[in-house]
């Protein structure tokens, strides 16, 4: 059935380019009319689809999003894509700045992981991680490796992290749906939008196990000086791009 003609109107004139799909989709989230008009209040009124519809569509798996957190991105998928082709059989994985946990999660529906673990900072994309990942490996909160189990140490194949990378300055610019509903510690990456790289960089190393990776998305304008970053933490890099999802991401392999 064709969505309400009423609802799309009333969502195209709230500037959403997709009108008639989230009307379709806010229609089947509703469970009686009173739902369906409070759902559309919220997204008239800028709240992001997916923290709407409690959902977002991620590597073709729904990820639970709560009101708050940074939604996974649709590029996000590439690094999925090279953690999936750079991991060894039964990989232990880590998924630092995890958020909601998408690319852990995409990671455990993809490959025969034998470990993972997954941490973030704030306590709403945690609880968010638990219910996407969290029972298949472990999610802590905290701040970067800090939580994570000594024991782990020179044990991680894959380390991934969706860090925030935006400079600071550069958010006054981003759309609303992004400065205002998610959490700002989930998007400011400091003056050039590096700071944490260079934090996840730094200790890499030393949790990475012999021919291990960290893979952390970025800017294609961004994507030179974070290879230095890697490359001065003792770490081979490389970038690799995807023009058409607009994805950049830098691989620091440990030799």
């Amino acid at each position: 059935m064709p969505p309400d003609p009423v609802l799309v109107t009333r969502l195209r004139a709230a500037g959403c380019v997709f009108a008639e799909d989230e009307a379709t989709l806010l229609s089947e989230a509703a469970q009686t009319p009173a739902d369906l008009k409070q759902l559309v209040a919220q997204r008239v009124a800028g709240l992001p689809l997916e923290q709407v519809l409690g959902w977002a569509e991620f590597c073709g798996l729904r990820i639970a999003v709560d009101p708050g957190v940074f939604v996974p991105r649709r590029r996000t998928e590439f690094l999925v894509r090279q953690g999936v082709a750079l991991a060894p059989p039964r990989p232990v994985v880590v998924d630092l700045c995890c958020g909601t946990g998408a690319v852990g999660a995409a990671l455990l529906a993809t490959l025969d992981v034998a470990e993972i673990y997954a941490v973030d900072i704030d306590p709403a994309a945690v609880r968010c991680a638990e219910r996407n990942v969290g029972g298949a490996g472990q999610v802590f909160e905290g701040d970067l490796y800090g939580p994570l189990p000594t024991s782990l140490r020179g044990r991680v194949d894959l380390l991934v992290a969706n860090a925030p990378y935006v400079p600071t300055r550069a958010i006054a610019l981003m759309p609303p749906e992004a400065r205002v509903h998610e959490a700002r510690i989930a998007l400011d990456g400091g003056d050039d939008g590096l700071d944490v790289h260079r934090r996840v960089a730094a200790e890499a190393a030393a949790w990475l196990a012999p021919r291990g990776h960290l893979l952390i998305e970025t800017s294609e304008s961004q994507a030179r000086v974070a290879s230095g970053i890697f490359a001065a933490q003792g770490l081979t890099a490389r970038i690799v791009t995807d023009e058409e999802a607009g994805a950049t991401v830098v691989i620091g392999s440990r030799g």
